[in-house]
């Protein structure tokens, strides 16, 4: 099992990924633990201060004028968290529940939360466990950090509320701490606060995403590839000086991709004389995929830029300062994370649109070139494909929609304490079902490219091509009467959402072909 050291440099997307779905172990290391040691040793003196600091001996929020006596700091900071896992609707997958987690731990790791080493090691103790605190839908306002769905993860390690085990059963919190070994954390000052305030939600998602999207824009680029071929497309647009032209980075990869995947074809072949082809250029969803595709590579670098930011930012308030200074500040605000994530839903709902009118141009006799209507086995007695692009046509509309901004939106709170606020973590759960619904409409547009090149036969796709339809027919019948459709779209998306297609792009596409004609 992979292993993951916190606490002696920014983590990484990939290792995000590993702990959220991979169950990837945690060690923190010593050096964090004696850096979180000192900020404790400053918190605590200046609980012994008679002038009041806020989150320390202070209320929160709204409350932040009103001084807490010593002897009810304890309670204060119980009440925090019991008051903020205020969170509702169903519950949140348990691989963004781990990615909060881990994020937070990172922070806290740090030494500029103040929290004492226990709750450094407590964190990673219930990671290591595989307790996953049950975190709801709504609650987070991405302001003052995720604090409600952060909250559900802290009052689990109080040894209150619910949890899944490592079996994944629902079980209270107490029993399972106990049931590994794990006592549950009594805060001290600050602890509460430091426990809550971070981005570490929307920012787990976007990694995920990002980890998500890399392999879907593959996937992509390949589902393209299939298209144009089988509907007797031209590769010419796609040539290295023509990108040049126009020297955007993603556009570059996209149509080096399309040109590799697409090079040896029989079906392109076939009709490169102008005596045999009389077409002057093709339709823009067929000729502009990787002017597409590259725009979404290219945000989706830019995401990157941001999470690699906000992976190595320390997300509280107040916060220890390097020379032992406690200061309010505005680091939760979740605004560069919840622009980004606005930004790939748009990507991602113009790749899947673009993505469902190549599958209708398969689809419609009128445009498909010689190809049979809905790609049907006994036209008339046979729908063929025909409602398979409806499902993608639906899915897209659903992208259209999520598509729109959440981070436009704000939301007063906390008796206007709390004035303006970023959407992020709306952003990110609306981004997490855009991912998904992009992998559909690109599983359908397989199965649909995957039969039109069945039905050029005898005339053979190209190596890269090849390899795509092979792993479609590794999971789908080939062309037949009508049959159950949707076990079909279903199977394939698996492989879309287990990184199969982005695999074949990125390997050596001639040999993966050779081995699987």
């Amino acid at each position: 099992m992979q292993q993951i050291t916190v606490g002696e440099r920014p983590l990484s997307v990939a290792e995000v990924v590993a702990v959220a779905r991979a169950g990837a172990s945690i060690v923190v290391s010593e050096g964090a633990l004696e850096r979180v040691a000192r900020g404790r040793a400053r918190i605590e003196h200046l609980a012994d201060d008679p002038e009041p600091h806020y989150g320390i001996s202070t209320g929160f929020g709204a409350l932040a004028t009103t001084f807490i006596a010593t002897d009810r700091r304890r309670q204060l900071q119980a009440s925090l968290i019991r008051s903020h896992a205020a969170g509702t609707g169903p519950e949140v997958e348990p691989e963004v529940v781990r990615a909060l987690m881990l994020l937070r731990l990172q922070t806290l790791a740090s030494g500029h939360t103040g929290v004492r080493p226990v709750v450094v090691e407590t964190y990673a103790a219930v990671l290591n466990a595989g307790i996953v605190p049950v975190v709801r839908e709504y609650g987070s306002l991405g302001c003052s950090g995720d604090l409600a769905p952060l909250s559900h993860v802290a009052l689990a390690t109080l040894g209150e509320g619910e949890v899944r085990d490592a079996t994944g059963e629902l079980v209270d919190a107490a029993a399972a701490l106990a049931a590994v070994g794990i006592a549950p954390l009594v805060l001290e000052e600050k602890e509460g606060l430091a426990l809550i305030n971070g981005t570490d939600g929307m920012l787990g998602m976007l990694c995920l995403a990002l980890h998500d999207l890399e392999a879907l824009l593959s996937t992509a680029d390949l589902a393209a590839a299939m298209s144009v071929e089988s509907q007797l497309g031209t590769d010419a647009v796609f040539a290295a000086d023509l990108m040049a032209l126009r020297p955007q980075v993603g556009q570059a990869e996209s149509a080096a991709n399309l040109r590799a995947l697409l090079e040896g074809s029989d079906i392109m072949a076939s009709h490169r004389d102008a005596a045999v082809c009389t077409r002057v250029q093709d339709a823009y969803s067929l000729r502009c995929s990787p002017q597409v595709h590259g725009a979404a590579r290219d945000t989706l670098a830019h995401a990157a830029t941001i999470a690699s930011c906000e992976l190595a930012a320390v997300v509280d308030n107040p916060v220890l300062t390097g020379d032992g200074r406690v200061e309010s500040n505005g680091n939760f605000h979740g605004a560069p994370v919840a622009y980004v994530l606005d930004f790939l839903a748009i990507a991602v709902a113009d790749v899947a649109s673009i993505s469902e009118r190549r599958t209708d141009r398969a689809l419609d006799r009128a445009r498909s070139h010689g190809l049979p209507p809905f790609l049907a086995d006994e036209v008339g007695v046979d729908s063929g494909l025909m409602i398979a692009q409806y499902a993608a046509a639906g899915i897209v509309s659903e992208l259209k929609r999520l598509a729109v901004p959440a981070s436009v939106d704000s939301i007063p709170s906390s008796a206007m304490q709390e004035d303006h606020v970023s959407m992020g973590w709306a952003a990110a759960r609306k981004l997490r079902r855009a991912v998904d619904g992009l992998a559909r409409v690109l599983a359908v547009e397989l199965v649909t490219s995957a039969r039109a090149l069945d039905l050029r036969a005898p005339l053979a796709p190209a190596p890269g091509t090849g390899a795509g339809h092979a792993l479609v027919r590794s999971v789908v019948a080939g062309p037949g009467p009508d049959r159950f459709l949707s076990p079909d779209i279903e199977a394939v998306t698996a492989l879309v959402l287990a990184g199969a297609f982005a695999a074949l792009v990125s390997a050596d596409i001639r040999t993966i072909s050779e081995e699987n004609r």
